[in-house]
């Protein structure tokens, strides 16, 4: 697949776009999935602020977040090139690579509710369940939307929504989870510049102690999020 990201910059009206579609009021119901994170916090993995911050930080750099910005600038170079081949090969691709059955669910349910609720702006050019970066990845290239600013946006957003599980579960202070946020803009920024230059060659993670909290959170008790 070809290089089509670009460097323009960012409309008024495209980042008022992103700011909508990535918003925790957006219906795709993020705030009920916790990407593992409930598992580290009840086995203590996770459990103040500093902790948090290199839990996440480490998924951004290494884990699902890496792997979803990855997939996220194919599914935008996909769609900006019109190649609906690819496109096709790629929403497998993202289904298969989910490593537990939580995450599967996670990934493809916020993708579907994505893209029902994007029909406000027109037809989207995916339907039914689709993992979550490729659907917005699409969607942000469909929308004429700079591929490293929907990136950009994207990442933070994955952070966020962790920060906002560790708020309710650890629990720690908003004022915290806002400090956990600001520590992360590096990070948000450097890995949203490595992907933006990423092909799938570049798909890998090495978060294993997330993975593994995936999967026992499937047995755990009391859960109040749904991965």
């Amino acid at each position: 697949m070809g290089r089509a990201i670009t460097t323009t910059m960012t409309t008024e009206a495209q980042l008022l776009r992103l700011m909508t579609w990535l918003s925790p009021a957006f219906p795709v119901g993020a705030f009920g999935y916790s990407h593992g994170l409930e598992t580290a916090i009840r086995e203590g993995l996770v459990r103040d602020a500093d902790t948090l911050a290199a839990w996440v930080g480490g998924l951004v750099e290494l884990g699902g977040g890496w792997t979803d910005a990855v997939l996220f600038t194919a599914a935008w170079e996909a769609s900006a090139a019109r190649d609906a081949l690819a496109l096709a090969e790629l929403v497998e691709l993202a289904e298969a690579l989910a490593p537990t059955l939580e995450r599967r669910r996670e990934t493809l349910a916020q993708g579907e509710a994505f893209l029902v609720a994007a029909r406000a702006w027109g037809p989207p050019e995916l339907n039914g369940p689709v993992a979550y970066p490729v659907a917005v990845g699409s969607a942000a290239a469909r929308a004429g939307i700079p591929a490293g600013a929907a990136l950009t946006a994207w990442l933070h957003a994955f952070c966020a929504n962790l920060v906002s599980v560790a708020v309710r579960a650890i629990p720690i202070g908003q004022t915290d989870g806002v400090a956990v946020i600001a520590a992360l803009e590096p990070t948000i920024l450097a890995t949203a510049g490595r992907a933006a230059a990423s092909t799938l060659d570049d798909l890998g993670a090495c978060a294993l102690n997330s993975d593994i909290a995936a999967m026992r959170h499937e047995t755990l008790d009391g859960r109040l999020f749904a991965s």
